[in-house]
């Protein structure tokens, strides 16, 4: 019984020094201005974006090409135009920093969540690599 306590103690241990996983970044009025991994790719970013598995954006924004499509969030059609990429990166990245009253959640943001389920604790929604991969696409809608 002491062992495995000391095997829980440990775990959480390991998964409070998990908790920032996600890699810190830095913001500069509304918008995170150096990209979090290498350059994305707008086609993965596009998959992300209309998959309902992972980022699940659909959910709340119309998306262009996309069916069945929801209407809480703004449309992205034209997000491009009215975001830089810094800023795009912020809002998919912590849209708390920007919003913290938002429904939407912050995709690479790990601590000081509320209301996580334990299996998700301490890791992102999305990689750095997929954020940047959303914000390529993204940075394509005109």
């Amino acid at each position: 019984m002491m062992a495995c306590g000391r095997v829980i103690a440990v775990a959480a241990l390991m998964m409070a020094a998990m908790g920032s996983m996600a890699a810190e970044f830095s913001v500069v009025g509304d918008a995170a201005p150096q990209a979090l991994a290498g350059p994305g790719d707008a086609a993965r970013g596009r998959a992300l974006v209309a998959a309902r598995e992972s980022a699940n954006c659909v959910l709340c924004h119309a998306v262009p090409g996309v069916r069945f499509a929801g209407d809480l969030g703004p449309p992205l059609a034209g997000v491009a135009s009215r975001l830089s990429p810094g800023q795009l990166r912020l809002r998919v990245a912590d849209i708390a920093r920007v919003n913290p009253a938002s429904a939407m959640p912050s995709y690479y943001r790990t601590d000081g969540l509320d209301r996580v389920a334990p299996t998700y604790a301490g890791q992102p929604i999305l990689t750095a690599q997929e954020v940047e991969d959303v914000v390529a696409y993204l940075g394509t809608l005109q």
